[in-house]
C-alpha cells in the first residue's frame, strides 16, 4: 500500500494521478476526451469513452511509474458535476451522457420550480434549478426522449461511470450528490420529497456515501483491463470542486479556496449547511465528511484575460502583457472592465449577461486595459465573497489560490487588495485528481481523516498580504463596479436578441 491512485474525469481528459504516502505525486497521465455537440446549446460525450480513456490513463501512469498494481493501496474518483449518464437494467448506456455545460433545459427548470416552489427547493437542496444541474435533464429526456426513459434503470455522474466499470457496482459521494439538486441538503442523502415531486424512482439512484468511504473493489475484468490489483478498494472519492478543496486543504471553515482558471470558483467550506436564501450560491456537501460547502461560480476569470491577450494582443505572452499593468495606479485611471463574457452565474445567474468597458477616455492605453480587465475579474469574484458572508459565514481566515491566472504576483496582489484577505499559494498543484488520491489514502487508513491527511501533505509555499490604503481604495472602486450590471442589464438583453 504505497501509493493512491486519484482518477478526475473531466469534460476534456481522464487524468489518473499516482500519489506516494509522504503526498509527492509520483506520476501522472491524461487521456484525452472528445466531446459532441449536436445541437445548438447541447454538450454531450459518449460514457465508454470515459472508461476507455481511464483504462489508457492508468495503465499508462503505472507504467511511467514502475509502479505495480499490487502497490497501489486505494483509488479515490473525481470529476465533472451534473452530467447525466443513464443505464438500462443490464447496466448498458441508453444514450450519451447530458454534460454540465448543457444549456437546452430551461424549460424544465422552469417546471421544477413550478413544482416545488423555488423558495422551497432553495431550502430543501441549497441551490435553485439552473440548467448544468442533473434533475431538469432527467425532466428534458422523460419529455423529449420516452423511449429511452422507459427504459432507466440506473442514473449515474460521470466519475460513478468509471466507478460501475471498475467495480460492477453503484455509488456516488455526497458532494457530487448534492449536485443534481434531487438531495435534501441537511440530511445529505436523496430527498423523497423532490424525488416524488419530479416523478422519479428512488430505485433508479445508487447508494450515498461520504468521500473517504469506500464504496467497492476493482472487479477480476478491470483489473485485467488497467492493470491494478483484483479487490484493490475505491473509496466515493468526489466532485471536482469537492476535491480540489480537499487538494489544496481548504477542509475547515474559514479556509476559502479559489480557483482562478477559464472560470473562477470560489469555495467556502462550513460546519452546517448554509444556505443563500435567493440561491445565487451553489450550496453543497464536502467530501470531507460532516461538512459542507458554499460555492460562487464565475464564467469567465481567467478566460476574460485570455480573450483580451488573444483578440487585442495575439502571440504576447502573458508576463509581457501584464508587465505594463504593475506600472498603473489601482483603479486604472478611472476604468472599470465588467466580465461577463460567456454570461454569469454568480451573483447574477444570467446567460444574456454581456461585458463591457466603462469610463475609457484617450488617455488610457494598453497597460490601462490589461489592469482594468484584472481589477473586473477580481470584482466579480468579490461579488461570489460578499454573498458568502451574508450566508452566514462570516470570518474569512485565509484564501488559498490555485490555477492559470494565480501565477501572476499582480493578479494575486490586487486579488489580496480587492478581498482585504491573505492570499496563500500551496504546493499541490494537481488539484481535484490530488484531492481524489487523498481521499483513497484516508479510505484505507494511511491517514486518520481529511484534516490529517491535508495537514501531512500540503503546504504554503507563498503568501501576499493586503495592502493598507489599497484595500480602503478599492472598496470606493468596487461600489462603482457593483452599479455596472444593474445599469447594463437592459442593453445587455437588447443586444442579444440582435
Amino acid at each position: 500500500m504505497n501509493y493512491f491512485l486519484g482518477i478526475d474525469v473531466s469534460t476534456t481528459g481522464v487524468k489518473a494521478l499516482l500519489v506516494d504516502r509522504q503526498g509527492n505525486v509520483a506520476g501522472s497521465a491524461t487521456s484525452d476526451l472528445p466531446l459532441s455537440t449536436p445541437k445548438p446549446l447541447w454538450s454531450e460525450q459518449d460514457p465508454h469513452d470515459w472508461w476507455d480513456g481511464a483504462v489508457r490513463s492508468i495503465r499508462k501512469v503505472l507504467a511511467d511509474t514502475g509502479v505495480g498494481g499490487a502497490e497501489v493501496g486505494g483509488i479515490g474518483l473525481t470529476g465533472q458535476m451534473h452530467g447525466l449518464t443513464l443505464l438500462d437494467a443490464a447496466g448498458e448506456v441508453l444514450r450519451p451522457a447530458i454534460l454540465w455545460n448543457d444549456q437546452r433545459t430551461g424549460a424544465q427548470c422552469d417546471e421544477i420550480r413550478r413544482r416545488l416552489g423555488r423558495a422551497h427547493l432553495i431550502q430543501v437542496t441549497g441551490n435553485d434549478a439552473l440548467t448544468g444541474f442533473t434533475a431538469p435533464k432527467i425532466l428534458w429526456v422523460q419529455e423529449n426522449e420516452p423511449e429511452v426513459y422507459a427504459r432507466v434503470a440506473h442514473i449515474l455522474l460521470p466519475k460513478d461511470y468509471v466507478r460501475y466499470r471498475l467495480t460492477d457496482g453503484f455509488a456516488v459521494d455526497r458532494a457530487d450528490g448534492a449536485g443534481t439538486i434531487l438531495f435534501d441538503l441537511k440530511t445529505r442523502d436523496w430527498s423523497p420529497e423532490v424525488l416524488a415531486a419530479l416523478g422519479i424512482p428512488a430505485a433508479w439512484l445508487p447508494k450515498t456515501f461520504e468521500g473517504p468511504e469506500v464504496t467497492g473493489r476493482v472487479s477480476a475484468e478491470a483489473a485485467r483491463l488497467t492493470g491494478l490489483k483484483e479487490g484493490t478498494p475505491v473509496v466515493a472519492g468526489g466532485g471536482d470542486q469537492a476535491a480540489q478543496a480537499v487538494g489544496v486543504g481548504a477542509v475547515r471553515p474559514g479556509i476559502v479556496a479559489l480557483t482562478l482558471g477559464t472560470s473562477g470558483v470560489v469555495f467556502a467550506t462550513t460546519g452546517q449547511a448554509f444556505i443563500e436564501p435567493e440561491g445565487r450560491l451553489h450550496a453543497f456537501c464536502h467530501s470531507a465528511p460532516g461538512r459542507w460547502h458554499l460555492m460562487g461560480v464565475m464564467l469567465s476569470a481567467a478566460g476574460s484575460l485570455r480573450w483580451y491577450r488573444d483578440t487585442l494582443a495575439p502571440g504576447m505572452g502573458y508576463d509581457d502583457l501584464l508587465a505594463p499593468a504593475a506600472g498603473v495606479q489601482p483603479g486604472a485611471e478611472g476604468l472599470l472592465f465588467l466580465p461577463y463574457l460567456t454570461g454569469e452565474r454568480t451573483p447574477h445567474p444570467d446567460p444574456l449577461a454581456r461585458g463591457a468597458f466603462v469610463g475609457m477616455t484617450v488617455r488610457h492605453g494598453m497597460a490601462h486595459l490589461t489592469r482594468a480587465v484584472l481589477e473586473g475579474v477580481a470584482f466579480g469574484l468579490r461579488d461570489s465573497f460578499e454573498l458568502i458572508k451574508s450566508a452566514g459565514l462570516s470570518s474569512i481566515d485565509q484564501v488559498r489560490v490555485s490555477g492559470g491566472g494565480a501565477r501572476s504576483a499582480l493578479w494575486r496582489q490586487i486579488l489580496a487588495d480587492v478581498f482585504n484577505a491573505e492570499l496563500v499559494t500551496v504546493n499541490t498543484t494537481e488539484g481535484a485528481a490530488y484531492g481524489a488520491a487523498l481521499l483513497a489514502g484516508v479510505g484505507v487508513g494511511a491517514w486518520a481523516d481529511v484534516d490529517s491527511a491535508c495537514q501531512s501533505t500540503v503546504r504554503q509555499t507563498g503568501a501576499t498580504e493586503p495592502r493598507p490604503g489599497q484595500v480602503e481604495f478599492y472598496e470606493k472602486v468596487y461600489t462603482l463596479y457593483r452599479g455596472l450590471y444593474p445599469a447594463l442589464r437592459e442593453t445587455s438583453h437588447g443586444l442579444s436578441g440582435l
